[in-house]
Order: structure tokens, then C-alpha cells, then sequence
């Protein structure tokens, strides 16, 4: 369960560094679909590679790892939450929701739970 923990952690971090990188153009597309403003976009993507970056930071403080999981999987439930609320289909839907559950388990892992 460790090593599938510790590698949900690596694959979400560099899938959001990923997304808000060098796919910006359909983060661009997405949050004006969504109808959210530029500010909240910028933040959005601030909070999310922070994260991110205390994930890979949990990998040798293992103590801020279940406070990075929970960060990352309210932003992916806002997510779901925002593509449910337009109507996006399941497939666009898809990441967030597999990332989601990847951060679960992270926080279950690391809160005991698993």
C-alpha cells in the first residue's frame, strides 16, 4: 500500500505541473467554457502546483502528505462539481474524478485508514 501511495503521489503532482504547463491552452479553454474569471483561473493553478509541489515534498516529509492529499482532492471535487455543472461529459470528466480517488487514497493511506 506504501509504494502504490508514494506512487499516486508522483503521478498526481507531475499530471497537474503537466496540465498547467503544456497543456495551458485547454486549461484556458476549460475555464472559459466554465465561465470563471481570469483571477480565479490564476489562482486556481497557483493553489494546485503548490500542492502539487508539497506532494513531491511528502516523499521526504512525510507529515504534510495527508494535509497535500485532502488540498488536491477539494480542488478535484470542485472540479467534478464545476464539469458536472455544464454538463461536460463523463470522458472530460474522467481525470479529475481518477485524480480525486488518487488523493483519497493518499490522505486514507496516510491518515491510517488503509
Amino acid at each position: 500500500m506504501e509504494h502504490i501511495s508514494l506512487l499516486f503521489q508522483v503521478t498526481v503532482a507531475i499530471s497537474v505541473y503537466y496540465v498547467w504547463i503544456f497543456r495551458y491552452h485547454n486549461v484556458l479553454a476549460e475555464f472559459k467554457q466554465f465561465g470563471y474569471s481570469d483571477v480565479f483561473r490564476n489562482f486556481v493553478g497557483a493553489a494546485k502546483m503548490s500542492i502539487s509541489a508539497l506532494l513531491l515534498l511528502g516523499l521526504c516529509y512525510n507529515e504534510i502528505t495527508l494535509y497535500a492529499a485532502l488540498g488536491m482532492a477539494f480542488f478535484m471535487l470542485s472540479a467534478q462539481l464545476t464539469h458536472l455543472k455544464v454538463k461536460n461529459p463523463f470522458i472530460q470528466r474522467l481525470p479529475s474524478l481518477v485524480f480525486l480517488l488518487m488523493s483519497l487514497f493518499i490522505a486514507a493511506f496516510n491518515y491510517g485508514l488503509l
